[in-house]
């Protein structure tokens, strides 16, 4: 039987990380030029807590995966389960939950690398501005329905598991010689 227990914590843990998710997508740094004289500008960056926030995300999507792994011995350790719909669904979800797993993670990571990143230089002389570098929208938004994905398909995943795990063989005696 599926822990109601474990179900709940990873359903909390998703939650958190959809919502720093969500957060860091609308708290995206944001820049704007400042001009020193005629001849130098450069940008001007402002606090950055979308960083924090998608690492935040992160880290929080990556326990509510190991949770879910370590609970189910992530299908490969432990006994062998019986021929059925709900292994092969099992191992179909464990499938499905380590790729959204990963874009989540990619988008996420990526995100906050890229959020981070501020141009340091200066343009002197001339009538160019400078190539301010920001996020563009969406890199957070797309980890955080990765993120929602990845809790339905591993919660399902882990209830398909266990049904699975809770299936006795069939006890079918086959074919039998008797003694005469």
């Amino acid at each position: 039987m599926a822990s109601v227990l474990l179900l709940l914590l990873v359903f909390v843990f998703d939650l958190i990380a959809f919502g720093l998710a969500v957060a860091a997508e609308q708290r995206r740094t944001t820049w704007q030029i400042s001009r020193e004289s005629r001849d130098l500008s450069y940008c001007v960056y402002d606090k950055d807590i979308a960083t924090g926030l998608g690492v935040g995300s992160f880290l929080v999507l990556l326990a509510s995966q190991l949770l879910i792994m370590v609970a189910s011995r992530c299908l490969c350790c432990g006994r062998a389960l019986t021929p059925s719909g709900s292994r092969s669904w099992a191992i179909f979800l464990f499938i499905t939950t380590w790729v959204f797993f990963f874009i989540a993670q990619v988008c996420l990571l990526a995100g906050s690398v890229r959020n981070a990143y501020h141009t340091k230089y200066r343009v002197y002389f001339g009538n160019t501005s400078p190539s301010c570098r920001s996020l563009r929208k969406g890199v957070f938004g797309a980890g955080a329905a990765f993120i929602v994905l990845t809790g339905i398909v591993s919660e399902l995943y882990y209830v398909t598991l266990s049904r699975a795990k809770d299936l006795q063989p069939s006890r079918d005696p086959g074919i039998r010689m008797s003694s005469l």
